[in-house]
């Protein structure tokens, strides 16, 4: 009998850290995983979906994991990019973000261009290619089940939001595994080799596999992080609020407790120079390490892979076409004009996770690829900035361009 099976909360959680050891363990063993930087969550999660794959198509049961402790664990990993960030870096950045601001806009409709000629070209509608464009990569699963109903009802796209939902979680995949092999190009055949200036940078996030044995990881210094942490959590879920009632504003938590941590690591060494700080820590990485790959763990193992089963054949050479023009984009596009360095190999990587999936296997792709050649900050500042205060906004402009407004 078809049926469902959830898991509880304490259950998901803890069979995620076992599968994220299971892609530590898949990782060691097969070379072209850790040859590509592929991020131990993509290998062990992916496993664990396809697992739920076999199980569902023999018995018909799906399984499926509780995810709310997932939901917070975003919240920590955005805060701690805020706590890190520093508005001298902000500075300094300011022009590569408007430079990675107008390359990210001209692939926006780059992608769009790519999904809505296919899908014309086969006499499908203009909805059903955006549908394969940034709706759903870019946007992801909010904003695909989000304009599903439009397309739907004024677009003639049947079944748009089952369609959105099943395309957003192929292009998670696809970006999962893009990054790595990209970089490996960009570091490896197009001179973006780091230099010695990389090794003397802190980790933003992650810690460097060869430093993780001599890494000065404190009690003291994790509950301090953990305490201005959730702090800012706190101050960013009272922020949240105060918007919403007060100016209709209604922003994503995470990009709330974002800034709120940005300006707490602003504010308070200022005001208070001998406190000790957990920027830029050890301690603060360490916590965020965690985050991050429990959280894209739970995200990929939580996969319902039938779903993909229901995407029409136009659209999977749709989404074949987006993967070619994303990897074509970074390599010959966005590596020159961003400089042709390390950071911008790095970028690249980001680029490829959150131009097909979410800004979190974005971080998860750039944190692969700086544990095996050194810290990449400028990058780690810029993109995760472009994410959430940028893409959105510029998405909703675009996709109505090209739905003739």
């Amino acid at each position: 009998m078809d049926g469902a099976i959830t898991l509880s909360e304490f259950t998901s959680f803890n069979i995620a850290i076992v599968v994220y050891f299971l892609g530590v363990h898949l990782n060691s063993v097969i070379p072209f995983l850790n040859r590509y930087n592929i991020p131990e969550p993509v290998s062990g999660g992916l496993l664990v979906a396809l697992l739920s794959l076999l199980v569902y198509l023999f018995t018909g049961d799906q399984i499926g994991f509780s995810l709310e402790i997932r939901d917070f664990l975003l919240l920590y990993f955005f805060t701690t990019i805020g706590l890190n960030a520093r508005f001298s870096d902000l500075v300094r950045g300011g022009k590569p973000l408007l430079v990675l601001l107008v390359l990210t806009v001209g692939y926006m409709c780059l992608q769009n261009g790519i999904a809505t000629g296919l899908a014309t070209a086969m006499g499908l509608p203009v909805g059903f290619g955006l549908l394969g464009g940034t709706i759903s990569l870019v946007g992801g699963h909010g904003t695909a089940i989000a304009w599903g109903p439009t397309l739907a009802q004024d677009y003639g796209v049947a079944g748009a939001v089952e369609l959105g939902a099943a395309t957003a979680t192929l292009g998670l995949i696809a970006a999962s595994l893009l990054g790595g092999p990209v970089a490996d190009i960009l570091i490896n055949r197009r001179g973006g080799k780091p230099g010695a200036e990389v090794h003397q940078q802190t980790p933003v996030i992650g810690l460097e596999h060869e430093s993780e044995a001599t890494a000065t990881v404190t009690h003291h210094g994790v509950m301090r992080a953990l305490l201005w942490l959730n702090i800012a959590i706190a101050l960013g879920a009272v922020l949240r609020e105060a918007l919403s009632a007060g100016v209709g504003l209604d922003l994503p938590l995470f990009v709330v407790c974002l800034f709120c941590g940005i300006l707490l690591s602003n504010i308070v060494p200022w005001l208070l120079p001998k406190l000790v700080w957990p920027a830029r820590s050890r301690s603060l990485a360490v916590i965020s390490d965690l985050a991050l790959g429990v959280f894209l763990t739970m995200s990929l193992m939580s996969l319902q892979l039938w779903t993909i089963a229901g995407l029409a054949g136009p659209m999977m050479a749709i989404l074949a076409a987006q993967l070619a023009g994303a990897a074509l984009f970074i390599i010959f596009v966005l590596y020159p004009v961003m400089g042709r360095g390390y950071e911008s190999a790095v970028l690249g990587a980001g680029f490829a996770g959150f131009a097909l999936g979410a800004t979190p296997t974005a971080i998860a792709n750039m944190t692969a690829v700086t544990k095996q050649y050194g810290a990449a900050t400028r990058a780690f500042l810029i993109l995760p900035l472009l994410s959430a205060f940028f893409v959105d906004l510029a998405n909703a402009a675009i996709i109505w361009l090209f739905l003739g407004g």
